[in-house]
C-alpha cells in the first residue's frame, strides 16, 4: 500500500483517480482549492498549487504525487494566459520541488494530447517532437512547459516522473462546460447546439473510469520516467457525438454551424500502442457504452424522476 497525493482530486478526473487508488488499497490525500473531495475517507488539504509552502506540507510522507490540478478549460486559458501559466507551469514546478525535498518516489503528471496539436503529421506517438510554430492554445504550451520541467527535474535532481497525455475524457462528474455535458443539457432542453466548424473535427474520447484505471498501472516500475498516451481507440467527430446523444435520448437537435474558432484544432490520431505493450492498458469502454453511462448519471443528477 502506498501513500498518494492527488492534486485536483476533488475535480472530474481527479475524483475518479481517487476512487481507483482507494479501490486498489492505497492511502489517498487530496490537494484542491475549489471543492471538498467527493468522499470522506481521504485526507484533505485545501490549498492552491501556487503556494509552495502548502504544496510542500501536503506532499510530506507521500510516496507518489498524481498531479492533475490545473487550469483545464481551453477558453479560460485563452482569456487569461497569465493565470494559465501561473497555475499550470509554476504550480507544476512547486509540485516537483516539493517532491524533491520530501523524497517522493515519483510524480505522475497529467498532460494532454493537445501537446501534439501543432504537428503536421496525421499519426503520432510519444517519440514525436513538439511542433512549436502552430502549437495551438496557451493550454498546450503550458502542458509542454510542464512536461519539460518534469524531464529537467529528473536530469538535474534525479526526481522520477511519469507523463500521461490524456485524450478527451468524458463520464460521470464531468464539468458543465465540457462538450458532452453541454450537449446533453441542450438536447434535453430542446435548445439549438452550436458547432464551431463543420463538425468533422474529431477527438479520441476516453471514458473517465478507463482513464483513471491507467493511473494505478503506472505505479509499476515500468512506468518510471516514461510518457504514455492515454486516449480512446476510436476517433469520434463532434457531429457523431451529437447524433449519438440524440439517439440515446430519443430526441432531435437543431444544429447551428458557426465558423471555426482558433482553439477548435483538429486533434490528430495518437497511438496508444506503447501503453498497451508496456503496461497492459487499453480502453474497456466503447464510446457508445460510456455515453450511455454518462447520460444515465446525468439523468439521475439533473432531472427529476
Amino acid at each position: 500500500m502506498s501513500r498518494c497525493l492527488v492534486t485536483g482530486g476533488s475535480g472530474f478526473i481527479g475524483s475518479h483517480v481517487v476512487d481507483e487508488l482507494i479501490e486498489a488499497g492505497h492511502q489517498v490525500r487530496v490537494l484542491d482549492y475549489a471543492a471538498q473531495p467527493h468522499r470522506d475517507d481521504v485526507e484533505f488539504f485545501e490549498a492552491n498549487l501556487t503556494d509552495p509552502g502548502r504544496v510542500l506540507d501536503a506532499s510530506r510522507n507521500c510516496d507518489y504525487i498524481f498531479h492533475l490540478g490545473a487550469v483545464a478549460d481551453l477558453n479560460a486559458a485563452v482569456q487569461n494566459p497569465a493565470l494559465c501559466a501561473h497555475v499550470n507551469i509554476l504550480g507544476t514546478i512547486n509540485i516537483l520541488e516539493a517532491a524533491r525535498r520530501n523524497g517522493v518516489k515519483r510524480v505522475i503528471f497529467a498532460s494532454s494530447v493537445w501537446v501534439y496539436s501543432g504537428s503536421p503529421k496525421s499519426e503520432l506517438n510519444e517519440n514525436d517532437p513538439f511542433y512549436s510554430p502552430k502549437i495551438g492554445p496557451f493550454y498546450s504550451s503550458s502542458k509542454i512547459a510542464a512536461e519539460l520541467f518534469c524531464h529537467e527535474y529528473n536530469s538535474q535532481f534525479s526526481q522520477p516522473f511519469t507523463v500521461l497525455r490524456y485524450g478527451t475524457p468524458f463520464g460521470p462528474r464531468m464539468r458543465e462546460p465540457l462538450a458532452v455535458h453541454s450537449f446533453i443539457t441542450k438536447v434535453l432542453a430542446n435548445e439549438p447546439i452550436t458547432i464551431w466548424g463543420d463538425g468533422t473535427q474529431s477527438r479520441q474520447f476516453i471514458y473517465v473510469q478507463d482513464l483513471a484505471r491507467a493511473h494505478c498501472l503506472v505505479l509499476s516500475d515500468k512506468g518510471t520516467n516514461k510518457t504514455f498516451n492515454i486516449a480512446g481507440s476510436q476517433m469520434i467527430s463532434i457531429t457523431e457525438m451529437v447524433n449519438a446523444i440524440c439517439m440515446l435520448l430519443g430526441k432531435q437537435a437543431k444544429i447551428v454551424y458557426e465558423p471555426a474558432r482558433s482553439n477548435e484544432e483538429r486533434i490528430i490520431d495518437v497511438s496508444i500502442s506503447k501503453v498497451k505493450e508496456e503496461l497492459g492498458w487499453e480502453p474497456k469502454t466503447t464510446f457508445e457504452e460510456g455515453l450511455k453511462k454518462t447520460i444515465d448519471w446525468y439523468l439521475t443528477q439533473f432531472t427529476s424522476s
